[in-house]
């Protein structure tokens, strides 16, 4: 790591290409590989009018970036954000990359996104914004292509516009555009929990491993959107965890006797946010990350822990919810204090995963339960899991390098059976 200086860690994209070159530098790949994989295949930018309900006309930007296709179509999520731009969906599109190749799953990785604030709108407005994206963008998406999916500010009502817009395009419904829709439209069990559920599945390996008894432990939650909340759910009342403290974009709660989640959800439906709510003590997101606790999951957006908070740190496991949401420069100082880091490429898998279920069974025109879809999901995170743990303690690196470095092998491992055409 030695020319890390020259990596900026407010940018997700240097963040990666740092971490890249980390894992790469331990490999035996042939250099024109791992640039040919490093970065990008393809990449759109689409500017749109955009027509509010006040009669207002604005040109928004669209990206979608589709960083490696060898091990099947790309895969990944649309986002609405106001600090959306190319290199952060660059940065994004790579990590699907890897987290399809760690998981084992036949996708590539893409991401695509709008630069705007979604909060402010109508669902006129969204569906309205939702609509002339995927037809600025529709010839490079399919079944076979390329395959959206959820992610911050959309959902399943979203994908549901995608699917319709899309099916105009082609002149016939075709529901397997997308992940991520309501059952109705071809949707699969499972999936809206499905991240959450991935999460819990590979914690309880992990504590295994670490010797931490579930039923005794304590959990800080960063992000109370699908992620957060569900995995809140998830280890209060499946694990038995004590959840000390969650939070959201406006601030987070703290009350070390434990929340009741369910409770906080009522609250949060009711009132738009976790903060005030009773018989809690209110913190920052900030504090939040360095409380005394057994599991701390960043589930917001990157770039939370870094090396200016990563010393306080008190927890023994961060559960990477959110993606990036640890920089290579608090990865070591993480690791020199003994906490395990369970990277965003394996923990959060679970969602790309029921996706690539979702996917199988709209091809397959058959429909799976749910206690298939979660059986399923359990067996591909416990491999992903020990996967990646036995080639860290084989070859003496952290979680995150060795997960990186399994991916980066079976990407490359594609390009050289695939070879150069002509």
């Amino acid at each position: 790591m030695s020319t890390i200086h020259t990596y900026d860690e407010l940018k997700p994209l240097d963040m990666h290409n740092l971490q890249f070159d980390i894992a790469a530098e331990r490999l035996n790949i042939q250099p024109w590989i791992l640039e040919k994989i490093k970065h990008p295949r393809r990449e759109f930018v689409v500017r749109f009018p955009m027509r509010y309900d006040d009669g207002r006309v604005e040109l928004l930007t669209g990206y979608r970036v589709q960083h490696n296709t060898l091990r099947g179509p790309a895969k990944g999520g649309i986002r609405y954000h106001p600090q959306v731009d190319l290199d952060e969906v660059r940065a994004l599109a790579a990590l699907m990359t890897w987290k399809c190749a760690v998981a084992n799953i036949p996708f590539g990785g893409a991401k695509g996104g709008v630069q705007c604030d979604p909060t402010s709108m109508s669902p006129q407005e969204v569906e309205r914004l939702t609509r002339r994206y995927i037809w600025e963008i529709s010839p490079f998406i399919g079944p076979d292509q390329d395959i959206p999916a959820p992610d911050v500010n959309t959902n399943p009502q979203v994908m549901a516009w995608i699917v319709d817009t899309y099916s105009v395009f082609r002149g016939h419904t075709c529901n397997s555009v997308v992940t991520g829709k309501p059952l109705e439209l071809g949707g699969t069990l499972g999936r809206l929990t499905a991240t959450a559920q991935g999460l819990a599945y590979v914690l309880e390996e992990a504590a295994k491993i670490r010797k931490i008894s579930l039923s005794d432990a304590t959990a800080a939650i960063q992000g109370f959107g699908n992620v957060g909340s569900n995995a809140a759910y998830i280890l209060e009342n499946d694990l038995g965890v004590k959840v000390i403290a969650v939070s959201d974009v406006h601030g987070g709660i703290y009350n070390p006797r434990g929340l009741s989640i369910r409770a906080v959800k009522d609250w949060v439906n009711r009132t738009g946010s976790v903060i005030n709510y009773p018989d809690a003590d209110t913190i920052t997101n900030e504090e939040l990350l360095v409380l005394p606790c057994d599991i701390l999951v960043p589930a917001a957006l990157e770039n939370q822990i870094t090396k200016k908070n990563a010393e306080k740190v008190q927890a023994r496991i961060i559960l990477e919810g959110a993606n990036g949401p640890t920089t290579p420069f608090a990865d070591e100082i993480l690791e020199g204090n003994g906490i395990l880091v369970i990277p965003d490429i394996l923990a959060n898998a679970g969602g790309v995963t029921v996706s690539y279920f979702e996917w199988v069974q709209n091809i397959q025109k058959l429909f799976w339960t749910e206690s298939d879809v979660k059986a399923k999901l359990r067996m591909v995170m416990t491999k992903a899991f020990y996967d990646v743990y036995d080639l860290a303690s084989r070859e003496k690196v952290s979680m995150r390098t060795a997960a990186y470095m399994l991916a980066i092998e079976r990407v490359a491992e594609a390009k050289i059976l695939r070879g150069i055409f002509p």
